[in-house]
């Protein structure tokens, strides 16, 4: 059975036990084995973590010391996956850059609030994690991410949609939904759910399920397989 890993905290306003028991339930309903803490000592245990098949984070505005980092890094490098959404993983660790090395990007701000409307466009319809979901509208908060180019985006949103010191900048693209690699691990990031109600149901719900059902399925495939291609020697953080 796949063993996952749901951790949750930090600011209560992402209503993180709310979002935290949807993604239980998505791992549960799929026949995995969840362990659910409200504590992050368990980056702390670097043995434990690489038993794990899925890492789902779902923390906003703390703070993780750079061994906790390493250890969930070390994780992911040999094929535990790590998947989750919003301010719960691309806004989890501000200060620490490792984290956003791994997940692929850094959340810099949301224009004009929560409830905003804007629209989800999918860009890889054939793609597996998105395949048969139509383009859809939210009213929540809308993303601006300092991004990795080596992201493979799945979805995107159309800024600005509010006017703000940005929009001289011209109109983006901005990613919503990607996957990416680090080292044999299998990374997934969806932009949406500030509150649990926006990935409750519908559309997000559905892509947030595949994306972490597909980052869970990564460690069988990963079975056997060093890092040693990956390393080299010098200081990288």
């Amino acid at each position: 059975m796949a063993k996952a890993l749901i951790t949750w905290g930090g600011w209560p306003g992402h209503e993180p036990d709310k979002v935290a028991a949807i993604f239980q339930d998505m791992l549960v309903g799929a026949g995995a084995s969840v362990t659910l803490t409200d504590s992050l000592a368990c980056f702390d245990e670097a043995e434990e973590l690489r038993g794990y098949d899925l890492i789902v984070p779902v923390w906003t505005m703390s703070e993780l010391s750079k061994e906790a980092a390493t250890n969930v890094s070390e994780a992911v490098a040999r094929g535990t996956g790590l998947a989750g959404c919003h301010g719960g993983m691309c806004d989890a660790f501000r200060a620490n850059t490792l984290w956003q090395f791994m997940t692929g990007a850094n959340w810099v701000a949301h224009p004009g609030g929560d409830g905003v409307d804007y629209r989800v466009t999918i860009t890889r319809p054939d793609h597996p994690l998105v395949e048969g979901i139509d383009d859809f509208d939210v009213s929540s908060e809308q993303y601006y991410l300092h991004v990795d180019p080596a992201n493979d985006v799945l979805a995107t949103t159309a800024l600005p949609t509010v006017p703000w010191y940005h929009s001289a900048n011209g109109p983006v693209q901005m990613p919503v939904v990607w996957t990416r690699a680090w080292g044999h691990g299998r990374v997934y990031y969806n932009a949406l759910g500030h509150k649990a109600n926006v990935i409750a149901d519908g559309p997000a719900h559905e892509m947030l399920r595949r994306g972490l059902l597909w980052a869970l399925a990564g460690k069988a495939l990963a079975a056997g397989k060093g890092v040693d291609m990956f390393e080299s020697t010098g200081n990288h953080f």
